[in-house]
C-alpha cells in the first residue's frame, strides 16, 4: 500500500478499535476485491459509491484510494463519523470523499442520494436481506450492490432470487457460488415502501 494518507488512516482506524482483527493488508486486500467484482460486470469505475455501514473506513477508503471516484461514507455511529470526517478533512487526502451519518433506512430517501448512486458495498452491514433493503434504494438502475459474504455459504439460500426480486434486485453471482462476495444488479426502481422505517429490515425480515 503505497498511498501515504491512506495508510495513516488505516492505522488510526485499527488503533480506535474500528478495524477487525489481523494485519492492515488483510483489510486491504478484501477491500480490493470488491473492485475486482465490479470489474467483472462493468468497464468503467463507478461515478458514486456508498459505503454501507463504513465503520472503520473500509472498503470505502480503499476503494477510493483506487478510484477516486465520489465516495459516501455511511455510519450511524456519531464517534466513527467524527473519525472519518477527520480523515477527510486533512489536506492531503483529495476531493471527493463525504460522510453522511445516520440510519441507512432515512439516508437512502433523501434527494441527495436516492437512486444516485452507482455501487453500494457492504462489509458486515447485517444479515442479507437488511443489507439488501437498507442498500438498494441508492442504487440507480443497472447500479450494484456487492456484499462480502463468509466463507463456504451457499449464497443460493442466503440470497434467494424471490426475496431479492421484491426489491428489484438481480443477483449475478451463481447459485453454486460458495461465500466471498455476492454480486446484485438493480434492474427495476424500489418499490416506494422500501425501506421500512428504521429498525424494521432487521427484526422483520423480508426473506430468511
Amino acid at each position: 500500500m503505497t498511498i501515504e494518507w491512506l495508510s495513516s488512516a488505516l492505522e488510526q482506524s485499527r488503533a480506535l478499535g474500528f478495524l477487525g482483527p489481523g494485519p492492515i493488508e488483510s483489510h486491504v486486500e478484501h477491500a480490493q476485491r470488491y473492485a475486482d467484482e465490479w470489474n467483472r460486470y462493468r468497464s468503467e469505475p463507478p461515478r458514486r459509491v456508498v459505503d454501507l455501514g463504513s465503520g472503520g473506513g473500509v472498503p470505502g477508503l480503499v476503494l477510493f484510494g483506487i478510484w477516486g471516484t465520489e465516495m459516501v461514507l455511511l455510519d450511524s455511529m456519531e464517534k466513527r463519523c467524527r473519525f472519518l470526517q477527520g480523515v477527510i478533512s486533512n489536506s492531503n487526502v483529495p476531493q471527493g470523499l463525504s460522510v453522511a451519518e445516520g440510519r441507512a433506512e432515512d439516508l437512502a430517501r433523501g434527494p441527495h442520494l436516492d437512486g444516485t448512486c452507482d455501487l453500494v458495498v457492504a462489509r458486515s452491514f447485517g444479515p442479507p436481506a437488511a443489507t439488501a433493503e437498507c442498500g438498494v434504494r441508492f442504487l440507480r438502475e443497472g447500479g450494484l450492490l456487492i456484499v462480502s459474504e463468509p466463507p463456504d455459504v451457499p449464497q443460493v439460500t442466503r440470497w434467494p432470487r424471490a426475496g431479492l426480486g421484491q426489491l428489484g434486485l438481480k443477483r449475478l453471482t451463481s447459485d453454486d457460488s460458495q461465500g466471498g462476495y455476492v454480486v446484485m444488479e438493480k434492474i427495476r426502481p424500489t418499490p416506494p415502501e422500501f425501506p421500512r422505517r428504521v429498525g424494521i429490515p432487521g427484526k422483520k425480515l423480508l426473506f430468511p
